[in-house]
């Protein structure tokens, strides 16, 4: 958990790998013990499920879909030779049958919404006080140093979560356009029994208890797939493995007219890695190693799904802890199509629509969606299509990359008959998607640095230095353009994601990072003077290349940091919703604004790799940095 997995680029690859993880992990404070195993399992015997949709209620705030969500425990049954397992999930009152609420036990039903129809959600927490996971929570308590955040100094260490609370949790809408009082950031916690993190906040007080909490989205958003997830302080990872995830749907009535599939041809996945002891229970494993075994698509391990020989959108969601997926489909037989891979088409991103690109494979890492449009009728039926993963090592690209591998994920069977009188969808080449300008930067472009720093190997990784619960330092205006430039010294890439705005990837430059790193420490240790900060122009390797071509002319709000590389994105405007949300009073943004940037390898989030930042009103701080993002 925590930053036990990261690689300090100051050695080289493959000095300390995760079995020499495991063996540090051996001391008194932390866990041990054998790794489990998942049993074999019989792949694609499981028919794939498709979350449910909640049901909203129109009728509580003018203007806006209510809903009740609850957090609860219950049983689901991952695979057919295994047994039931305890897990988390979110549950979906009904407003038409109060017996009957909506969901599956694990993860959540699909919130599905209207582009600026906003939503407002009341989030109840009636999991228990004991967490599923409580082995690690008691480790991290008790001072286990490969998973209690351990700041550089002069910052001392502070433990995530009080004394007596080992379950608390809030919701995060990965990806709105949300004000920060509804943005479910970590220190906005609450628990079962009702203990409340420090910035602890709610709408409507006078409506919720003590263990509820109420939030409005503006729903401000192009067509897209967003999430909901926990973001629970310090204990992140855990909720979110244990199943609390679901699909946030942002829907455009003028996407009808564009000719893509849809009904039961729109069909989500949301990909996960998990371990499973004998008897089907949830192991978690990443105190012991980087990754888990077994692949599980909405809730199933290897599942199956029966299709019309006809094109299909795929909606993919990476919601793994830490693994990243490198996908493609391969068919069976393998002479089914002349490259054995069935090729497809890229249709959106994170935050909408891009123009189609045909591609054969793809690397997704945790927290990026990937909108994808499949022609089942390129192949004759009864052929089998294999979504499989290759070529990438958990944590990837691998530093030392040892965890598990896992190769098939889930099978699709060209069996059914076309049905509906063919296929009325349009060719993807034909495709005429909206899509976002390029955005490019001005000479005076404001920059903004933030330095993946990792003090001692498998010990907490914090940008520039920096402890997570420090004040925010960085105080951005209002309306303004800038560049943040992510500078990655370690052997692992990280997948990063800003709270509140998208963006698109600008660039991307090597450095030579051991001297970088070399650097940055003695300008820690020499006490962190602004004029002795590494220079990074003095760092670089090559010249700057252009995104991938996935991400290219793509909005996103999440992107792979590769490492010794320095990745700058760019960020047309910080302009929080200010105005008031379905009426309720102080539902919209007032400035300052505080929300938060963190790499989402969940564990590394928990163990500090996470900030705040600030946006103020024009002339109110916003040209200082102050000793947070490194700025100029």
């Amino acid at each position: 958990m925590a930053g036990a997995m990261g690689g300090a680029a100051i050695l080289p690859q493959g000095v300390l790998g995760a079995r020499a993880y495991a063996a540090l992990a051996h001391e008194e404070t932390c866990p041990g013990g054998p790794i489990p195993q998942t049993p074999p399992l019989k792949k694609y015997v499981d028919p794939l499920p498709t979350p449910l949709t909640a049901v909203p209620d129109p009728s509580a705030y003018p203007g806006a879909d209510y809903y009740e969500i609850t957090m609860r425990q219950d049983s689901w049954r991952f695979h057919r030779d295994l047994g039931p397992a305890t897990v988390w999930g979110y549950w979906a009152d009904n407003p038409h049958d109060p017996h009957k609420p909506t969901g599956m036990g694990y993860l959540g039903p699909t919130i599905s919404v209207t582009t600026d129809r906003p939503t407002v959600v009341k989030y109840r927490n009636e999991l228990p006080t004991t967490h599923l996971f409580q082995f690690v929570i008691d480790a991290i308590r008790n001072g286990c140093d490969q998973l209690t955040p351990t700041p550089p100094p002069p910052y001392k260490p502070v433990l995530p979560f009080p004394s007596n609370v080992n379950v608390w949790n809030v919701v995060h809408q990965h990806g709105g356009f949300t004000a920060p009082q509804s943005d479910g950031t970590p220190m906005q916690s609450f628990s079962p029994d009702g203990i409340h993190a420090a910035d602890y906040t709610t709408l409507d007080p006078g409506r919720v208890e003590p263990n509820e909490a109420i939030y409005a989205y503006t729903n401000h958003d192009r067509s897209c797939m967003l999430w909901y997830h926990d973001h629970g302080m310090g204990m992140t990872s855990l909720n979110v493995y244990a199943g609390l995830a679901g699909l946030w749907r942002v829907g455009d009535p003028a996407d009808e007219r564009l000719g893509l599939p849809r009904g039961e041809f729109e069909v989500p996945l949301i990909l996960q890695d998990r371990t499973f002891n004998p008897d089907g229970s949830l192991a978690y494993t990443m105190t012991l190693r980087e990754g888990e075994d077994t692949p599980v698509v909405n809730g199933k391990a290897y599942p199956f799904l029966t299709v019309e020989p006809r094109r299909y959108r795929l909606r993919l969601l990476n919601a793994s802890n830490e693994r990243f997926w490198r996908l493609r489909f391969e068919t069976q037989p393998r002479n089914a199509v002349p490259e054995a891979q069935l090729p497809f088409w890229l249709i959106g991103t994170d935050s909408g629509f891009r123009p189609p690109l045909q591609m054969l494979n793809f690397l997704i890492s945790p927290a990026e969606r990937y909108d994808l449009i499949i022609d089942f009728s390129q192949v004759r039926r009864g052929t089998k299509v294999r979504l499989v993963n290759y070529h990438a090592p958990v944590h990837y690209p691998g530093m030392p990359g040892e965890g598990p591998e896992i190769r098939d994920i889930m099978e699709f069977r060209v069996t059914e008959p076309l049905s509906g009188g063919g296929d009325r969808s349009r060719p993807p080449k034909e495709l005429r998607l909206p899509t976002v300008a390029l955005l490019k930067p001005k000479p005076h472009t404001r920059r903004r640095q933030w330095v993946v720093y990792q003090h001692k190997l498998f010990r907490t990784m914090t940008f520039n230095a920096v402890p997570f619960e420090a004040p925010s330092q960085d105080f951005i205006e209002e309306g303004s353009t800038e560049i943040w430039e992510y500078i990655n010294p370690n052997h692992d890439a990280h997948p990063m994601h800003v709270h509140l705005v998208n963006f698109q990837v600008l660039d991307r430059q090597p450095i030579d990072a051991a001297a970088y790193q070399a650097d940055y420490e003695k300008w820690i240790d020499g006490g962190r003077k602004p004029k002795d900060l590494p220079v990074l122009e003095n760092y670089f390797t090559g010249p700057p290349v252009p995104p991938e071509p996935d991400e290219a002319r793509s909005s996103k709000d999440t992107f792979k940091s590769y490492p010794e590389t320095v990745t700058r994105i760019i960020i047309q405007e910080f302009t929080p919703p200010t105005a008031t949300i379905a009426s309720i009073p102080g539902s919209g943004t007032k400035l300052p604004a505080t929300y938060i940037h963190h790499c989402h390898i969940l564990e590394h989030e928990d163990d500090d790799l996470m900030r705040p930042w600030t946006i103020v009103g024009h002339g109110d701080h916003g040209g200082h940095s102050g000793g947070g993002g490194h700025g100029h």
